[in-house]
């Protein structure tokens, strides 16, 4: 059986808000501005990279997800759903580690595509359709214990905390994904610099 996650040691805590009040530091607007990216983090990625953008899938498996994600999704433990992670990267540089939960039910009802992306973007398909909507936006900061030792993007003789968020979509009434993108310092260094 695949580990839970290839680059997480368990399910982060999720937050409304990360800040108290607005952001201050130029770091805490840097990152801010990923989070509440409205549009496909994709195409902002694409935008920045051009065609140095790829996929690089980590793992896609048939399984239950953590139980605070299926609580999320409103899946029973025996529901399943493929488990997608992903380094979506720029010039061989990983940028964004995310992670994808879709149910079974929503793979057969909504669109059968989602579960045979391979090196395809996901944003690519779910930004395109018009039923998507975002029902609700998380964010969480995780320490650097609560990741998995040496993942590409991060310095090990500097680690700092992990900055992310967490969409639950629906493609349709009835027919939720949840999707969490962890935005790694090699992507929010690049917007310090520039």
């Amino acid at each position: 059986m695949p580990p839970a996650s290839r680059f997480l040691n368990h399910s982060p805590r999720w937050h409304q808000t990360l800040f108290r009040g607005r952001p201050r530091t130029e770091r805490e607007k840097i990152i801010a501005s990923w989070i509440e990216e409205s549009g496909s983090l994709t195409e902002r990625l694409i935008q920045r990279v051009g065609q140095e953008f790829r996929v690089v899938v980590l793992q896609q498996y048939l399984g239950s997800g953590y139980a605070e994600e299926r609580r999320a999704l409103g899946l029973a433990r025996n529901q399943r759903a493929i488990i997608r992670e992903v380094a979506l990267q720029g010039n061989d540089q990983p940028l964004v580690l995310a992670r994808s939960i879709i149910p079974e039910a929503t793979l057969i009802d909504a669109d059968r595509r989602l579960g045979h992306l391979g090196n395809q973007p996901l944003g690519h398909i779910l930004f395109k359709d018009p039923r998507l909507t975002r029902e609700s936006l998380e964010m969480c900061c995780l320490k650097p214990q609560s990741i998995r030792a040496r993942q590409p993007g991060m310095d090990p003789q500097h680690p700092e905390p992990l900055w992310g968020r967490r969409s639950l979509y629906q493609l349709g009434a009835g027919h939720p994904l949840l999707v969490a993108e962890f935005f790694l310092p090699s992507l929010l260094d690049q917007d310090g610099s520039s």
